[in-house]
């Protein structure tokens, strides 16, 4: 059982720590941020911070599992499994569910989730359930403090939602409108074996809603992050921030549905397409061209194209302004799953009813356990909605939105399908010895996501193995 927290207590253990952190918001991002900065440590090896994160009611399982010293979510990351561990052992990463602790908090970072509504055929987000979580904080955080937003948020959002929160609040408070300071600064997390050095080794962007606000974010954010090496950038805006982070994801979404284009045409000429964007990407000035796969998932590329939207309907609803591009490649990232069941159902010879398909990964990416909005997920309700016999693995993954469909650790016998999809391309796929674990049995393979490796594929040709079809590559 977990002893629950007293504040009593807490708040004479934050008196041996130079500042109290709060985390508002355990998801992924959450957890990730409230490890990395426990793990910060001044220049004699000491903790720097009381980290305590605050979930809703909701969340209690998880903050449950952190107080059992249990990170909780599965992760690939050796890092950040071990700078949870030293906080755990150290004792100064706590969590709870009650926000009163915030009044211990000299910053706050926001990582909440702020999801995008569609079904009106509008994009439109709950800016009011944001405003009421910062008025969570604004509430009780004492005189001098900084609220950082690190979620990602319509453009225009810190200044012209969050900052007249903060201020009413302060104002019934009866403090200055400048008693906490604000920021923006926002994460690029990068799930996976390399999770936490996403965090403490990577570049972030920063702005203040003042001078004084940047300034303090700055001096923050440097005693988490290694800024030696991956320097900090101040925008002249928190609204310039917030554009930066939409902006990066945007590229990507389209970046990656101008190769879903090109795949199709790559298959239909018999071209491998991975070639030709390897032999693209020795020219810098293309490095970072996509390459073909099953689709886009996760929370970010699936929703934060769409703040452009969002922003322009919340705040400057007369401004005429539309994003056809970045509109149409959500679109075709969306359909890419459905492209793959169209080439399954190709090489099943036009219908996968009562056929035997094992679907391979259900996360939405490489060594990682989160499913959100994985288009394998898609993959595999398709199949199941066309009549296939579906069979879910993933080394990682614990649970999804397919309440019929299980998710599978044991690796099931290739003998028994009638196609293996490679939907998701985990470390361990790449272990699995290709041909000894087909054992003369011929199902078909579609490789939808660049997962077989070139020795596996070897393998495949050495057998003469007559059934193998690749995104982006066709029919090899």
């Amino acid at each position: 059982m977990v002893r629950p927290m007293k504040f009593a207590e807490v708040a004479a253990q934050a008196t041996g720590f130079e500042a109290v952190v709060g985390i508002q918001g355990l998801g992924f991002v959450g957890t990730a941020m409230a490890t990395a900065v426990a793990d910060a440590t001044d220049g004699a090896g000491n903790p720097r911070y009381l980290v305590i994160g605050v979930d809703q009611p909701a969340g209690q399982e998880r903050v449950d599992r952190i107080a059992r010293g249990q990170l909780p979510f599965a992760s690939a990351d050796p890092a950040l499994k071990q700078a949870f561990g030293r906080a755990v052992a150290r004792g100064n990463l706590l969590a709870t569910t009650d926000p009163d602790y915030f009044r211990l908090a000299n910053v706050a970072i926001v990582d909440i989730h702020l999801d995008v509504d569609v079904r009106s055929g509008v994009p439109t987000a709950d800016l009011g359930g944001f405003s009421d979580a910062v008025d969570t904080l604004a509430s009780r955080m004492p005189e001098g403090s900084l609220i950082i937003i690190e979620t990602t948020v319509p453009p225009g959002t810190t200044q012209r939602v969050v900052a007249p929160v903060i201020r009413s609040a302060l104002e019934r408070r009866g403090l200055a409108a400048d008693a906490i300071g604000l920021a923006h600064s926002y994460e690029r997390v990068m799930p996976g074996p390399e999770y936490f050095d996403s965090i403490v080794r990577f570049w972030r962007v920063y702005a203040g809603i003042d001078d004084r606000s940047a300034q303090r974010c700055a001096a923050f954010l440097s005693t988490v992050i290694d800024t030696d090496k991956f320097p900090l950038t101040c925008l002249a805006s928190t609204t310039a921030s917030e554009t930066a982070k939409v902006l990066e994801n945007s590229y990507r979404a389209v970046n990656i549905a101008l190769i879903d284009e090109w795949s199709r045409f790559c298959e239909h000429l018999g071209v491998d397409l991975f070639e030709v964007v390897d032999a693209i990407r020795i020219r810098p000035t293309h490095s970072n061209i996509r390459e073909p796969g099953l689709g886009v998932g996760g929370y970010c590329l699936t929703k934060d194209p769409l703040f452009p939207q969002v922003s322009l309907n919340a705040f400057y609803p007369d401004s005429g302004l539309e994003f056809p591009l970045t509109s149409a490649a959500m679109t075709i990232n969306a359909c890419m799953p459905e492209a793959t069941v169209d080439r399954v159902t190709e090489v099943l010879g036009g219908s996968v009813t009562g056929r035997r398909i094992l679907v391979m990964g259900a996360a939405y990416r490489s060594d990682i356990g989160d499913t959100r909005h994985s288009p394998s997920e898609t993959l595999a309700r398709r199949l199941v909605a066309d009549g296939a016999v579906v069979r879910v693995h993933d080394p990682i993954a614990e649970e999804w939105g397919i309440g019929d469909v299980g998710i599978e650790k044991s690796l099931p016998d290739a003998s028994e399908q009638d196609a293996v999809i490679f939907a998701v391309g985990h470390s361990a796929y790449a272990e699995i010895p290709i041909a000894s674990w087909l054992a003369g049995s011929t199902p078909w393979i579609v490789d939808a996501n660049h997962v077989l490796t070139d020795e596996q594929r070897t393998q495949l040709a050495g057998i003469g193995y007559p059934n193998l079809f690749s995104i982006g590559r066709g029919y090899r």
